[in-house]
């Protein structure tokens, strides 16, 4: 960038800089900002948020929307602005469901929230159905009780990258927010309630803040592709001059490395996150650690692994373990249908290679302390929950931290400062500024980077340990859907699971194991037994490994309570793994009721192989020939068709459409349900569109009634999924 185009950019600035010195001495603009998170993501934007904000002149009253007792909807006058994500299949993250619940009482007046304006983002998933379920379900309420947007909803997709709608959604908010706050003062002005003006060290703050934001744009447009400062380029320029060219289009972008248009473009990066966190380490005295130490909201129960069997042969494309756990001295209780929460450690491996880039290997027995800064620039900063009080530093990023995490552009951004090398610090810049989301999404998120292969590709960045924690997200514990029932195994949980494999390509290829699924196959080893469910229960007496689990919050899918009402079961691959809860949970209804009046009950299986991963093979023929289950569906993906019908039907929506006369009828004619367990990003889908195609065709309907009527089967709770991503 020439001197011209800077002098003239700060002369705009300039002229930007007294003019807002003589209109803007006003009240700091205050909004309440409230967030519904579940995992993290919604807190982190409203944090984010709530950071910008004092840049762009405004004060954000910041709160989860579980901390009732710090707001009042009621009474409030400013602004509202609500960050809401989603989850499980559509549902409000645990921290609002009291709000909801609230808002959603039928004896409130149409007019209770008339008073409010609001802006609303959504979080969620596109794989899934209920698509930012959570905020819709807020927003439609808030309506519903007279209040209205000053700004449009939003809705994040963390299916393509939630920061594709989350950062223009945020650049949008102030200017909506000047304008409702211009707006609200000319009608104050108009009915004679005009504010007093605010103390002079307010209008002071207000323009310096809005001073450091316009100064911020100055020092973007002063560096050129390589980060560097325009004298510095006229120096190099020089130099350049007397040297071959080299063409760029000869190298390809990489995470390390961009390309034209991207390398030479004057970048837009994201203000700098303040710091809060002061660490200091401190030696151990030999305090011992346990997993009890992991904070959470549930109560955690430490159960034996008392078997585990491999359900696969070994040939197979992926490893299926079934193992099972001893509950028989906790009140843990289940019923079929239900999930729960494994504890889990990150990799041993890569937690010691992280510690040895931080050059804090000779530290990982060391206490960590934690303080707030005292001069820190972070609104309501306060310490991690997830980070337990004295533990060491290898605990820590063991049992808490969640490392494979997919750093946040603002993480990328804190990275910056700590990298002395200036090719390095100008790619780190790029992949998180607006020209370089298509980079960010590249090579950092669709390559399911993490913090370690960052560092190991910027050699240069040394970033202090204060920022990790600070960035780093809590280790989240991972769910399992029960696969056995108490009435057929008393005492006793079975789940499933694949092994996990994928091939992270970032900086180099590296194949990497789940992080729980790869730690499951590691310790369930002593007791591994070949693919023979149900027997070898005297199997070598080994010392039980334990593992943690706590219970996850009821859901609905589980089997109706009239035993009479017939169900539809869609399970390919591990998502057979509640449907074997469900029939055993009916066979044992039937031994104790042998005169009842007892559903038809069908299940749709599917997976590649009929000879390497046709997963519970001998129980559902067991199942089927003694009329627990009266309909059995299979399909083989990757095998050579055999007879007419599987020549047709080659995944599980196949066998659906070829049977859909028989669906139809069950859940239109005799008020069946149907279960739909396993993959989001497709097999759901496709099920979906599957239904769709099917109650069109049978009832004689137009596609678009077809989903309505799905919509209704959602909604009376006949068309259940437990799906993930």
């Amino acid at each position: 960038m020439g001197t011209r185009a800077v002098r003239m950019g700060a002369a705009l600035v300039e002229v930007a800089l007294c003019s807002f010195t003589v209109t803007c001495l006003e009240v700091m603009r205050r909004f309440l900002l409230l967030y519904a998170t579940q995992q993290g993501q919604a807190k982190a934007i409203a944090e984010e948020i709530c950071e910008q904000a004092v840049v762009h002149g405004f004060s954000a009253d910041l709160h989860c929307i579980s901390e009732s007792s710090k707001y009042d909807l009621k009474t409030e006058t400013a602004p509202l602005v609500v960050v809401v994500s989603t989850t499980g299949t559509g549902d409000p993250p645990d921290t609002a469901r009291k709000f909801v619940k609230e808002i959603q009482n039928q004896t409130l007046p149409v007019d209770f929230f008339a008073h409010l304006r609001y802006g609303l983002l959504g979080l969620g998933d596109s794989e899934y159905t209920y698509f930012c379920n959570g905020g819709k379900i807020i927003d439609k309420r808030l309506q519903e009780l007279g209040a209205r947007h000053f700004y449009d909803t939003g809705h994040a997709d963390d299916c393509v990258g939630l920061e594709l709608v989350v950062e223009p959604w945020i650049a949008g908010l102030w200017p909506a927010l000047r304008e409702h706050f211009r707006s609200s003062r000319g009608q104050e002005e108009i009915s004679g309630t005009a504010p007093v003006a605010s103390p002079a060290s307010s209008r002071t703050d207000l323009v310096k803040s809005e001073l450091l934001y316009i100064e911020s744009q100055v020092e973007l447009l002063r560096f050129d592709d390589s980060g560097r400062k325009d004298s510095e380029v006229l120096k190099q320029n020089a130099v350049n001059s007397n040297q071959s060219n080299v063409l760029i289009e000869d190298f390809e972008s990489s995470l390390t490395r961009s390309v034209p248009p991207l390398s030479q473009a004057s970048l837009n990066v994201p203000a700098l996150p303040p710091e809060y966190l002061q660490v200091h380490l401190q030696e151990s005295l030999g305090q011992e650690e346990s997993q009890a130490s992991v904070t959470s909201a549930d109560p955690i129960f430490q159960v034996p692994i008392s078997k585990a069997v491999q359900l696969t042969t070994n040939d197979a494309i992926k490893t299926t373990l079934l193992v099972e756990l001893d509950i028989s001295k906790t009140d843990f209780s289940y019923q079929p249908g239900d999930a729960f929460s494994v504890i889990c450690p990150n990799s041993d491996s890569e937690v010691q290679s992280l510690l040895q880039r931080l050059q804090l290997e000779d530290k990982r027995e060391h206490y960590v302390l934690l303080k707030i800064k005292t001069d820190t620039k972070k609104k309501g900063a306060a310490l991690p929950q997830h980070i337990p009080a004295r533990c060491s530093l290898q605990f820590i990023f063991t049992w808490c931290l969640e490392i494979r995490a997919i750093p946040k552009k603002a993480f990328l951004r804190a990275l910056v400062d700590y990298t002395s090398d200036s090719a390095e610090k100008r790619r780190l810049q790029e992949l998180c500024s607006k020209q370089g989301a298509a980079d960010y999404s590249r090579f950092v998120r669709d390559a399911c980077a993490c913090l370690l292969d960052l560092l190991l590709a910027f050699p240069s960045c040394q970033p202090p340990l204060s920022l990790l924690l600070e960035h780093l997200p809590k280790l989240q514990p991972r769910p399992y859907s029960c696969a056995s029932s108490s009435l057929f195994h008393p005492g006793k949980l079975h789940f499933v699971f694949n092994v996990v494999e994928f091939l992270s390509t970032a900086p180099t290829e590296v194949l990497r194991k789940g992080v729980c699924t790869g730690w499951l196959a590691l310790l369930v080893a002593s007791v591994l037994q070949p693919n023979t469910y149900a027997s070898h229960e005297d199997s070598r007496k080994a010392v039980a490994p334990k593992i943690s689990i706590s219970p996850r919050t009821t859901n609905y899918f589980h089997l109706p309570n009239d035993p009479s009402i017939p169900i539809i079961m869609v399970g390919p691959g591990t998502g057979i793994a509640p449907f074997i809860g469900f029939l055993q949970h009916r066979e044992k209804l039937q031994e104790q009721h042998p005169d009842g009046n007892f559903g038809a009950v069908w299940l749709f299986f599917g997976c590649r192989h009929k000879d390497r991963d046709y997963l519970f093979r001998k129980e559902l023929r067991h199942f089927l020939k003694h009329g627990i289950l009266t309909h059995l569906k299979v399909s083989f993906s990757r095998d050579a068709p055999v007879g007419e019908e599987e020549a047709t039907a080659k995944y599980v929506q196949d066998n659906i459409q070829l049977h859909g006369q028989e669906v139809v009828r069950i859940l239109l004619h005799e008020n069946g349900c149907i279960y739909v367990c396993g993959d989001a990003k497709n097999m759901a889908k496709d099920v979906h569109d599957a239904l769709v195609e099917i109650i069109s065709k049978e009832i004689g309907v137009e596609k678009l009634e077809a989903m309505k009527t799905l919509a209704t089967l959602k909604e009376e709770k006949r068309y259940l999924q437990d799906i993930w991503s």
